[in-house]
């Protein structure tokens, strides 16, 4: 099938690239445009007690909302607030309001704090849900341009937080490291490229290719959200630049080296690349199933957020091996041997040394390799039972020195940490009648007596009486793990226990969405990771003829995701003292470390198994697919790794938590577990590895052309 695939794209190489341009413009002209929400609340399920409330709310109170803005005033001498600094406040929140910027639909001055150290501005604004929507935002850049001239010649000094200020800050914080990361990521596979290939055409031929294939995947992306109403989270937007450059130019890293190999052993060009074709092909069609099988199984999450993700990215990995295997034949087979210009290196066959010699000492000892690397892994993933989850996204998306979150921190000198973003309770009439002023008042007794509620609001009625709103302002900030527990236990026992014979209560609000976030990841874990477990271990057992290899292959990659997991914990919950790691860490990691990861191990996996059917011993076989597999693996891992540690230049910690342990797990499943974990644990077991296949025995080596006859896909030495 691959040979066919190879004739055809060298055949007709220029309607080969002729169709992908006309795909490229018909996508981009017929697509819609790739939105991505910013409201949490639309990745969940209507069943979780956060959205009940919503929806309650939507319907009692449809002009009711939090607000978007908090204007925070301090002295700049750190004094309390005196009269005349109060009347100051009140005329600025007056003349901010005359200035009717768009989409503020109200400024009003809230009395200062107890101890009057500060005093806060609340800004009601239009509401959004999606990104591209900016209404918001600009209205807070319009705020922050008027509010200086309202303290010049004062006492006082001020500064914008809340909601809106946030992710006008997030989203510039974003957009640079979306900027950084991109930067990073061509300049480091240019770099690394040339010194692979030392040819700046290799260098630059993945840059242009996943330029071009990154419009298709946007637009097919959004054509797929739009059909089928996915929720887009917005981090995805950079995990997608990340997966493209890196899997994209591994793809075309493993096309390149047998396109060396085949040219190397005298084939011409155009049969070079054939051949090429013919043998990356099924190795590369498997690592990639596997990828998009991992991405798949995230539509079985009951967050549409990772709903969303499976797809959108498994769209990538499909469309980048598409490319790879037909757009960059296509382009390789008109340049021939000028794709390597001007180095003369791909004409000669390199010694391969170094990776020689380390094949040999695993052959010769492969149970202290499998002992040395199993071991770290083990320990690392010791320190995975510290793991705690955080939802503080906002003060860890962005840089401590913003505007949002500076004067977040200024504001928690006089106010609860929760004023932010209060929390909701609705208490509603099952018959749809009045609500009795006197239990209205009891019940906020009761929710004021909450530990972790530092304040609670006069309920607020509904036209028709029948639903209260009670705003709860948590002592804790509202992402914050202190939050989490107080809306999970006290609060929401305390609201529907109290609740009046013939009502029922519903606690909403942002850190309620965190709680029903967590509970709903919980149950992902259970499901999502079994699912695409089974379902990578189908391929290796399709692709090896094995029952055997992919057990072993997966608890490999098992421990890697462990030691993964447990490096981010030791590096910034330890060492740099985080309260916890992003909440989506885990269930990320886990796909690019099992599927990303598995890639290295089929490479590896597909050569020890080639060598047993050479008739090689267990140990032979091993330390020959270290010397042959090897390079292709580290330059590949390299290459891929390094993609995603550019992460870690972002400037904020969502980022770079993200950065680095994706690219040390990549680096973990390159460098520890396909070059040493599963060659030594394969020469261990034997030729057992390979039951109920033919690995080794004399009928297989009947059927199998010599090496000389038939060179390796992956037989490439060092550059």
């Amino acid at each position: 099938m691959f040979s066919r695939l190879g004739r055809f794209v060298v055949r007709y190489p220029w309607q080969v690239i002729g169709a992908w341009v006309i795909a490229i413009a018909a996508v981009v002209l017929t697509a819609p445009t790739l939105t991505a929400t910013t409201d949490q609340s639309d990745f969940l399920p209507s069943h979780y007690e956060s959205i009940q409330a919503m929806e309650l709310q939507q319907k009692a109170f449809p002009d009711s909302a939090t607000p978007a803005a908090l204007i925070v005033f301090e002295r700049a001498d750190g004094a309390p607030l005196s009269e005349s600094d109060q009347a100051v406040v009140a005329a600025a929140a007056t003349k901010l309001a005359e200035r009717k910027i768009p989409d503020i639909n109200g400024i009003q001055a809230a009395p200062p704090s107890e101890n009057r150290l500060v005093e806060i501005v609340a800004v009601g604004m239009t509401k959004v849900t999606s990104q591209s929507d900016t209404r918001q935002t600009d209205a807070v850049e319009a705020l922050r341009d008027a509010l200086p001239e309202q303290v010049n010649g004062t006492d006082l000094k001020a500064g914008i937080t809340g909601s809106a200020a946030s992710q006008l800050d997030q989203q510039e914080s974003g957009n640079k490291a979306l900027f950084i990361i991109l930067v990073v990521t061509i300049l480091l596979i240019i770099v690394l490229l040339l010194v692979i290939f030392r040819s700046p055409v290799v260098a630059f031929l993945p840059i242009v290719v996943i330029v071009g294939v990154s419009m298709i995947v946007n637009g097919l992306i959004a054509m797929v959200a739009h059909a089928f109403d996915l929720k887009i989270d917005s981090s995805i937007q950079s995990l997608l630049s990340v997966v493209l450059f890196g899997v994209g130019t591994d793809y075309i890293l493993f096309l390149m080296f047998r396109f060396r190999e085949r040219l190397r052993a005298g084939d011409d060009a155009k049969d070079a690349m054939i051949g090429a074709v013919a043998r990356v092909g099924e190795a590369i069609t498997s690592a990639a199933a596997a990828v998009i099988i991992a991405f798949g199984a995230l539509t079985l999450s009951t967050l549409g957020m990772f709903r969303a993700m499976g797809p959108a990215l498994a769209i990538a990995v499909a469309v980048a091996l598409l490319a790879g295997l037909t757009l960059v034949p296509a382009i390789v087979s008109l340049l021939g041997t000028k794709v390597f210009w001007p180095s003369k290196a791909w004409q000669h066959e390199p010694a391969g040394a170094r990776f020689d010699a380390i094949g040999k000492s695993l052959g010769r000892r492969p149970a202290v390799f499998a002992a040395a690397s199993g071991g770290l892994l083990i320990v690392l993933g010791a320190f995975v039972f510290g793991f705690n989850p955080t939802f503080d996204l906002g003060s860890n998306s962005t840089s401590n020195a913003s505007e949002s979150v500076v004067y977040s921190k200024v504001m928690l000198k006089g106010m609860p940490a929760g004023t932010t973003q209060p929390s909701q309770v609705y208490l509603h009439s099952d018959n749809g009648g009045e609500l009795n002023a006197g239990q209205l008042m009891t019940y906020q007794g009761a929710l004021r007596g909450v530990a972790g509620v530092g304040e609670v609001s006069v309920p607020a009625l509904s036209k028709d009486k029948s639903t209260a709103e009670y705003q709860v302002t948590l002592s804790d900030a509202p992402e914050s793990d202190a939050a989490l527990d107080t809306v999970s236990g006290p609060l929401r026992d305390t609201a529907h226990s109290s609740a009046p014979p013939g009502t029922t209560a519903e606690v909403g609000g942002m850190t309620s969405v965190f709680v029903d976030f967590k509970h709903a990841m919980n149950r992902d874990y259970t499901v999502v990771f079994p699912v695409a477990a089974v379902l990578i271990m189908l391929v290796l057992a399709l692709l090896l003829r094995s029952l055997v290899a992919p057990w072993y292959l997966m608890a490999s990659v098992f421990l890697g995701f462990a030691a993964t997991l447990g490096s981010a914990v030791l590096v910034f919950q330890r060492i740099q003292g985080h309260s916890g790691l992003i909440f989506t860490l885990p269930l990320i990691m886990y796909l690019f470390v099992v599927a990303l990861g598995t890639d290295y191990n089929i490479l590896m996996v597909a050569r020890l198994r080639e060598e047993a059917r050479e008739g090689n011993d267990p140990r032979t076989a091993a330390a020959l697919a270290v010397k042959h597999t090897g390079p292709t693996v580290a330059a590949a891992g390299l290459i891929l790794a390094g993609s995603f540690a550019s992460m870690m230049l972002a400037g904020n910690t969502v980022v770079a938590e993200m950065g680095f342990a994706i690219s040390l797990g990549i680096a973990i499943a390159a460098f520890v577990m396909a070059m040493f974990f599963t060659p030594a644990v394969t020469a261990l077991i034997g030729k057992v590895a390979w039951w109920p296949g033919h690995g080794g025995d004399s009928r297989a080596r009947e059927l199998t052309p010599s090496p000389t006859a038939r060179p390796h896909l992956d037989e490439v030495g060092p550059r």
